[in-house]
């Protein structure tokens, strides 16, 4: 066995699970198929109960909760959800727009924890371990939303949390374009990453070293994963993206790739989920 200090373990995350049949699909197959380890479940998506009778049927596939507070639909009915969303039910399309309202506006807390807790029990109610929480838009950082889950996590049974710190030297080095988005999203998740370390690691509550995929939205590829894993000290990592048979066949495809499995299986990188870290069956 190799020893902890010399382990590489990765968590490979799929985004949006049960967003749509597309989402779905897309996840899955890297699973059965490729590296993909775990997925974050929209519990009000389009697509859910597909989703969930995937996972059922990929016991192997961890599966957490991909709280929606933005660019997604609410558990809660618009009359519950004072200012929150739409007679559709829909929360804002930005955001930037909706980080700025949860941050000033302290007459809406009150029902954003209520969401938030309704779409926990709505993942309850689907008959899953819950792997880990993280946020769609990784809006589960926002410094209002992270006071309420680090003041709830036990209750809601979380043990595991997305610290979305993607290292911008190491993105440098490994891929191009997209500067002025990926400088601007290292400074503020670096930021905000910074101030939940701390608070996680007192509760006992599970992180990984560094996460990657946000620096690298819609294009992880083949090419960046076979950068990436060689890159790789040991420690551990989560790479998320949003693998999707329609807008992200490239993800999927990359996931799949035959030289990406090889390179892993040369590295000797250990591919887990978020329960895995936590130490649970």
């Amino acid at each position: 066995m190799v020893e902890e200090k010399k382990r590489i373990r990765l968590i490979v995350n799929g985004d949006d699970f049960g967003s749509s049949h597309a989402a779905n699909h897309g996840i899955l197959r890297a699973h059965k198929e490729g590296i993909l380890t775990s997925a974050s479940l929209m519990v009000n998506g389009n697509a859910l109960d597909h989703a969930v009778r995937g996972a059922h049927e990929n016991p192997r596939l961890g599966v957490g909760i991909h709280i929606t507070l933005v660019r997604g639909k609410s558990t809660l009915k618009p009359s519950e959800t004072s200012g929150l969303v739409n007679h559709r039910y829909e929360f804002s399309t930005s955001p930037v727009f909706a980080g700025l309202k949860y941050f000033f506006n302290r007459k809406i807390r009150h029902f954003i924890l209520q969401e938030i807790d309704a779409q926990i029990r709505e993942f309850r109610t689907i008959g899953l371990r819950l792997d880990h929480l993280n946020g769609h838009c990784n809006m589960h950082l926002h410094p209002t939303i992270f006071a309420m889950i680090k003041r709830h996590a036990r209750d809601w049974g979380v043990r595991s949390i997305r610290v979305t710190d993607d290292p911008l030297l190491m993105n440098l080095r490994i891929a191009g374009g997209r500067y002025f988005y990926r400088l601007t999203h290292a400074l503020i998740f670096g930021r905000l990453s910074s101030r939940v370390r701390g608070t996680l690691d007192r509760r006992g509550i599970v992180q990984t070293d560094r996460v990657f995929g946000l620096l690298q939205h819609g294009r992880v590829t083949e090419k960046y994963l076979l950068r990436l894993l060689q890159e790789l000290r040991p420690g551990t990592y989560e790479l998320y993206c949003h693998p999707n048979t329609e807008d992200g066949v490239a993800e999927v495809e990359a996931l799949c790739s035959p030289k990406v499995k090889q390179l892993i299986a040369d590295r000797g990188i250990e591919l887990v989920r978020y329960q895995d870290l936590a130490g649970r069956p």
